[in-house]
């Protein structure tokens, strides 16, 4: 049985997926590095994985794609790769998503001791790991902007950090390191907001315990929206916290032997996820009923969120350069906010965006 088939059969709720989510992030930032150099000891607990095979194989064989979570519509452009076929067109006889969860092993460390070939991670954890001493690169992110938000009641809304002075924010416990990261980038002053231990559901904020809510823009927001409640959000992105999320990982010496293959990989995620784009209902459906079926997932729900995540992807610099590719300024944006938080670390030793570019270079139609 899966991780998440033991999850779900035990009464889970998908509001409690979420919530080991954010635990699963944050042990992700406090271990880093560490982790991938126990490597062989952790390679060994697994993560739910599912397969589909091809029968046209130009030669590159299985691809091993790690997830950074559960397999909801975050991931809706792998699934439409697959069962669109991207992948096998691009020459790979097997695809194999791998599940994440809060009992998987860093996505770090599933690369680096070869589990997979590719992973979806963030700049803070694959730093940390790369900081420790890990082989690794960013070669292209899905989310152009932080999910991050606080979300707070449309009559009484908070759309500026200022809005936050003499409020209560409810901030999860497994949240704090993020909190502390933006109030810094942001240069907001702490002193004249009131912070509140909450856990995940956020009933305190409709009920006006608290009137902000630290939350996913993607996840809570439409939990509330789907019970008839009006809310705002306001994106840490559009206020001094520019990471970049949902980046493809890979091992550096896979970009040195097996240029082509990193490349067909992106050539199939770049189609899949123009589709989820263009039609956010197509990998909702997927998610609910054939990847993450038997999670509890809606198609409902899953659609809206895979809208908002739609315009996390979709920004005026990747219709005009591309998907996945990240700017100039962006990356020095990434690279000062981490530096903020303690990560000394540099653009070239994080990001390998070369591949990205050959790709779109010589096939500028997927623009």
């Amino acid at each position: 049985m899966t991780s998440e088939g033991r999850h779900h059969r035990a009464g889970r709720t998908f509001s409690e997926y979420r919530t080991d989510r954010r635990r699963f992030l944050l042990r992700g930032m406090q271990l880093g590095g560490a982790v991938i150099l126990g490597g062989p000891l952790l390679a060994a607990c697994g993560s739910d994985s599912s397969a589909s095979s091809g029968s046209d194989s130009k030669g590159f064989g299985e691809l091993t794609l790690r997830l950074s979570w559960i397999k909801n519509v975050e991931f809706a452009g792998s699934y439409i790769a697959d069962s669109r076929g991207y992948y096998t067109e691009e020459g790979f006889s097997k695809v194999t998503l791998i599940g994440g969860g809060p009992s998987a092993t860093p996505m770090e460390t599933d690369v680096v001791t070869k589990k997979a070939l590719f992973a979806i991670s963030a700049p803070d954890i694959t730093g940390a790991a790369i900081a420790k001493g890990a082989a690794l690169k960013i070669i292209g992110a899905q989310y152009q902007k932080n999910p991050f938000c606080v979300m707070s009641m449309a009559k009484a809304p908070i759309t500026e950090p200022e809005d936050m002075y003499g409020k209560k924010i409810g901030v999860q416990a497994s949240n704090e390191a993020i909190w502390a990261a933006f109030v810094k980038s942001a240069k907001i002053d702490e002193s004249k907001i009131t912070k509140v231990p909450v856990q995940f559901d956020p009933l305190p904020l409709t009920q006006g315990t608290v009137d902000g809510w630290f939350s996913f823009v993607t996840n809570e927001p439409n939990t509330l929206r789907l019970k008839g409640f009006e809310v705002e959000t306001m994106l840490l992105a559009d206020h001094g916290y520019p990471l970049v999320s949902e980046a493809y990982i890979v091992r550096q010496d896979t970009i040195d032997t097996k240029r082509d293959l990193v490349k067909a990989f992106l050539r199939a995620e770049i189609k899949g996820w123009k589709a989820g784009v263009d039609d956010p209902a197509l990998g909702a459906k997927l998610a609910a009923n054939t990847y993450g079926k038997g999670l509890g997932l809606t198609v409902a729900e899953q659609t809206l969120e895979s809208k908002d995540q739609n315009s996390l992807i979709s920004t005026a610099d990747t219709k005009a350069n591309g998907l996945f590719t990240i700017t100039d300024k962006l990356i020095e944006e990434n690279i000062a906010t981490l530096k903020v938080g303690g990560l000394d670390i540099t653009a070239d030793e994080l990001f390998d965006l070369s591949l990205l570019e050959e790709v779109y270079k010589e096939n500028p139609t997927l623009i």
